[in-house]
């Protein structure tokens, strides 16, 4: 890759700057393309793009930038897409910065303030070569310290007709996927969560083999409508929203349940009982589990007796096995082989509901038993 240095001032950059949502980002008289298909939406926090200006505004250096020179004698940028909009939308009024106790958009400034600006030398390296080249040169450069997530890279990577349709669904800020999903989703569409995790949904998890089979698709379309139907389908099934709702896995359990008759009230009884279950310390885990037909209970990890609760069931069981010669595991206190008189240590032994948690046991002294661990471990949920 060939790479020239050049001096471009903060004028020119700004020079025909236009941000047309979906069409792009161009600036430097139109001729720099400043979000090609890799690049990223725009990400910095209001404390990261004042700074940028701030830099400029003392006449401190800013950080390098890298454009990619075009066959056209166009260019794109490789690295500094969050700087180069931070500074062109101050120039247009689009914020304003806190300067000596005030809040002062460009407009704002005094004549020789705005000059000292739009005269700021920036640093540009030009680069030229083949596409993979300028990829590779973007994917190994750190991007203004925010590092690349892996749907980002993916992005990049499979660049193209499909991207930019699926983007316009799930990667905008306020876009149509956050708009019907944000109920019951964590993440940002920006930073390509939402993409990234219903591509996961919808392809069993291979979210590269996803996007290699459809880079070139015209439409983004056939995504778009699963994931509308996994989003009506949580939200009848589950009408009561709760924000533990948004750690669940819900395309899977769509793709598994979908054909199911599901009744909404009762489950909302068993959602709304499980919720209040202090014995139920993974609340997202309830769902799933319901699905399930409430077979899984490590689903919920139900909470388990504490150390004090175990000393005491295993010291009054102790003491009355040793007064009565029998054991201090019940099921061998009644069996018939020869640990029916034997005395386990504590670290032998393994704290068990009495009745099971799953037949309304609660997690507590009177309803706990210590058992030996072959048979604990095999008594299962009876």
């Amino acid at each position: 890759m060939k790479i020239d240095l050049k001096r471009i001032t903060v004028r020119k950059l700004v020079a025909g700057y236009e941000d047309n949502d979906d069409q792009g980002v161009r600036a430097y008289g139109g001729r720099l393309d400043v979000r090609p298909p890799y690049q990223r939406e725009f990400v910095y926090k209001d404390k990261q793009r004042d700074a940028v200006i701030d830099t400029l505004r003392r006449g401190f250096p800013l950080n390098v930038m890298y454009w990619a020179v075009q066959d056209d004698g166009t260019f794109e940028v490789i690295d500094g897409q969050q700087r180069t909009i931070s500074i062109c939308q101050y120039v247009e009024g689009d914020f304003s910065i806190p300067i000596g106790g005030h809040q002062l958009a460009f407009h704002n400034l005094q004549n020789d303030q705005q000059e000292q600006i739009l005269e700021y030398e920036l640093m540009v390296y030009l680069c030229e070569g083949a596409d993979s080249e300028k990829l590779e040169w973007f994917k190994t450069i750190n991007i203004a310290g925010e590092e690349l997530t892996d749907q980002e890279l993916r992005n990049a990577v499979y660049h193209g007709t499909w991207v930019s349709a699926a983007k316009k669904y799930f990667s905008r800020n306020g876009c149509p996927a956050y708009g019907i999903a944000s109920d019951y989703m964590t993440g940002s569409p920006i930073r390509q969560d939402y993409l990234e995790t219903a591509i996961e949904w919808i392809n069993g998890g291979r979210v590269d083999d996803y996007m290699r089979d459809h880079q070139h698709d015209t439409n983004a379309d056939a995504l778009w409508l699963y994931f509308e139907t996994v989003i009506d389908w949580v939200g009848t099934t589950f009408p009561k929203k709760r924000s533990q709702m948004k750690s669940v896995k819900w395309g899977p359990l769509y793709n598994k349940h979908k054909n199911e008759i599901l009744d909404p009230d009762k489950l909302e009884e068993r959602v709304a009982a499980l919720m209040a279950d202090p014995d139920v310390t993974n609340k997202r885990g309830i769902y799933e589990f319901l699905l399930g037909g409430e077979a899984d209970t490590k689903l919920l990890e139900v909470r388990v007796f504490d150390e004090k609760t175990k000393l005491a069931a295993y010291g009054d069981q102790t003491m009355a096995a040793e007064a009565a010669g029998t054991s201090n595991c019940p099921m061998c206190a009644t069996g018939t082989n020869n640990n029916s008189a034997r005395i386990y240590e504590l670290t032998e032994m393994e704290a068990d509901h009495v009745t099971a948690w799953s037949k309304a046991g609660p997690t507590s002294l009177a309803n706990c038993q210590l058992l030996c661990v072959p048979h604990n471990r095999s008594k299962g949920n009876r």
